[in-house]
């Protein structure tokens, strides 16, 4: 096979980089026409422009009214999102590679995965207040449910041949478990935990807004109330670029765990 030329190489690179600039573009067009409404005073009142959120969101950040928010709501997200992940993804490992612990949580999972868990949120009150411990027992027990499929799903699908060629060798079943199964179901376990990782943000917000002194959820009420509309759209705006920092950080952990996986996915299929 012939190398590349040189001349193909930037080419596909300067191709990549214009498929990337042009998820942006329509964003940003609209963000240019909403500035543009907003100057000639054709917005709603409801509706602020761009230039206004970024002026209100310097002041709540100078003023020092901004960050103990984003730090109540990230410990929120954080702890419950960690703890339903794990919980979640390590039970469908176990699940998926024993027979009877799936059997065990399968009709679990079936009765209680369509149920709404902010629909809990008044019992979850009653029983451990309303702190932020209710807050993140709901992020857990919304977000264990996902990375719990995911994971089962991945733990299934490992090729036999695998399992039977470790316990040929003498590998234990902790080994087998640990270092066959858990990395082979890896790729559905990262899905799952994106799907959770974006369900936490929602649960975040959707439970300040509820019950909750402080919080990113707790100014988007607040806001509301007091048509505050310009604070509303900040935290709003926050809630987003944390939600993005944290999708792209959680996809370069999957790029930089899964490279040895894709890499032999390509030479098998080559």
């Amino acid at each position: 096979m012939t190398p590349p030329s040189t001349q193909t190489i930037p080419a596909q690179s300067q191709a990549a980089a214009l498929g990337r600039f042009s998820g942006w573009l329509i964003p940003l067009m609209l963000i240019a026409v909403w500035e543009v409404c907003g100057h000639f005073a054709l917005l709603p009142r409801y509706l602020v422009a761009p230039s206004t959120i970024i002026r209100t969101m310097s002041g709540m950040m100078m003023d020092g009214d901004l960050l103990p928010h984003i730090k109540a709501s990230l410990f929120r997200q954080s702890i419950g999102f960690a703890c339903g992940a794990l919980t979640g993804s390590l039970t469908g490992i176990l699940a998926g590679a024993f027979g009877p612990v799936g059997r065990f949580y399968e009709p679990i999972v079936s009765m209680m995965y369509p149920v709404p868990k902010v629909a809990l949120l008044p019992l979850i009150f009653v029983w451990f207040g309303l702190g932020d411990l209710s807050k993140i027992i709901v992020m857990t027990i919304s977000i264990f449910f996902p990375t719990y499929l995911a994971a089962y799903h991945g733990a299934k699908s490992v090729r036999k041949i695998h399992i039977w060629t470790a316990q040929n060798a003498g590998a234990s079943r902790a080994r087998i478990l640990f270092r066959v199964i858990a990395p082979s179901a890896l790729p559905e376990i990262f899905n799952g935990l994106r799907i959770g990782l974006a369900l936490s943000f929602v649960l975040m917000v959707t439970t300040e807004l509820v019950v909750s002194k402080n919080g990113l959820g707790y100014i988007v009420g607040r806001a509301e109330e007091n048509l505050r509309f310009d604070r509303m759209y900040v935290a709003i705006v926050m809630i987003g670029l944390i939600g993005l920092c944290a999708d792209r950080t959680l996809l370069a952990i999957r790029k930089r765990l899964l490279i040895g996986h894709l890499l032999g996915k390509d030479s098998a299929h080559g």
